[in-house]
């Protein structure tokens, strides 16, 4: 664990809070719990308030509604003994494959099996299967031991709160922020790392059956059938790049600014929304009072260019006059969410890719200040 953290002066009154390792708590519980007890420590000492934490499914649920939270308990014990409050994160995705990912752990093999039977994963248009994280347009389907993705996940919350409610009401968890995405992240899965490199637009995640239902309905409601087919098909591929190369982003037929692809990127967009505003409420209706918060990416690269490609293929329609953070930051308001934004360190620019991190860090603080949540 880095320790750097606990020996600069905080000289403002702001809280520092560490984020432990990914692999803090195993299939065999607490990792290097004696060690960790020094560190926890020393965190303390250098004057950090606490620590953040992954709580994944994948150890946590290995059976349908049977969960073992031995090592958490170790764990939030832990923290209580040496003074340090804890942020849990209610992890719902997979471990491995993305950028600073050690170690493996996806989410349980019963979820896997449920969902690839009912081609309930997120898909690119090759029909490549993401499974990081339940597709969106599953939500509500009852498919897995007879309970939707948002039951389970509400049971999960459920389970941790009444297992922990004495370290919730003694304020040592004094925050959940809620996964909703790849890597814990409000978005689709447009670039996973076994596909993409930087800077590649990434791809559209909406091939899978139920996606495809979903947006022939939405296509035939506003009188436009075709519209409702596939995600568009001039939009390259994982690693094109600029965005110009490719009809959709650049300034083709039917491209991101046509009729055609604002219906495209408003409905894709909304399938987020609407998942994320159902999360957060289950979230809100568990643990009531208790802060609660969700992450959202920092995709910095083609943030410069006309199209932002990037962020538009997963799920930021920001461009046509739309802003996504805001729409997100409205969202997480109704549950009284923090927006916890993941591109605050960055800096500098890298003109090869229109990457202007420090400008896309303005938008989404001014879009979290407007919707008037903490960040």
């Amino acid at each position: 664990m880095l320790l750097t953290l606990c020996f600069i002066s905080i000289a403002f009154a702001v809280e520092v809070n560490v984020m432990l390792p990914l692999d803090v708590v195993t299939s065999n519980g607490l990792n290097n719990k004696n060690q960790l007890k020094k560190d926890f420590s020393k965190l303390k000492s250098g004057g950090v308030a606490g620590v953040m934490g992954d709580v994944w499914w994948g150890l946590v649920e290995t059976s349908p509604k049977s969960y073992n939270w031995n090592g958490y308990k170790e764990l939030i014990a832990l923290c209580k003994e040496t003074g340090l409050k804890f942020q849990a994160v209610m992890s719902f995705h997979k471990c491995g494959g993305n950028v600073g990912d050690s170690v493996n752990i996806p989410i349980p093999q019963w979820v896997r099996n449920a969902g690839s039977s009912q081609d309930a994963f997120f898909k690119d248009p090759q029909g490549n299967k993401n499974d990081e994280y339940i597709a969106f347009s599953a939500d509500s389907m009852s498919i897995f031991q007879g309970r939707t993705p948002l039951q389970m996940y509400k049971d999960f919350m459920s389970s941790f709160k009444s297992t922990f409610s004495s370290y919730i009401n003694d304020g040592t968890i004094n925050e959940i922020q809620v996964g909703m995405g790849p890597c814990g992240e409000t978005r689709y899965p447009s670039y996973p790392l076994s596909r993409w490199s930087y800077c590649g637009v990434g791809e559209f995640q909406c091939s899978d059956k139920n996606s495809l239902s979903k947006l022939a309905s939405a296509a035939s409601n506003v009188g436009h059938s075709e519209w409702g087919h596939a995600s568009p098909s001039n939009a390259g591929n994982y690693n094109s790049k600029p965005p110009s190369s490719t009809g959709f982003f650049g300034n083709g037929n039917d491209n991101y600014k046509s009729e055609y692809g604002k219906f495209f990127l408003g409905w894709y967009q909304q399938l987020l929304l609407d998942h994320a505003n159902n999360v957060l409420s289950a979230a809100k209706s568990v643990f009531g009072n208790l802060a609660i918060a969700g992450k959202v990416a920092g995709i910095h690269w083609w943030y410069n260019d006309q199209s932002h490609a990037a962020e538009l293929t997963a799920g930021y329609y920001n461009t046509n006059n739309q802003n996504a953070y805001a729409n997100i930051a409205n969202v997480f308001k109704k549950s009284g969410a923090r927006f916890d934004f993941t591109c605050l360190e960055m800096s500098g620019t890298d003109g090869n890719c229109g990457s202007t991190p420090a400008n896309l860090v303005s938008q989404a603080y001014k879009a979290a200040g407007s919707a008037g949540i903490g960040k």
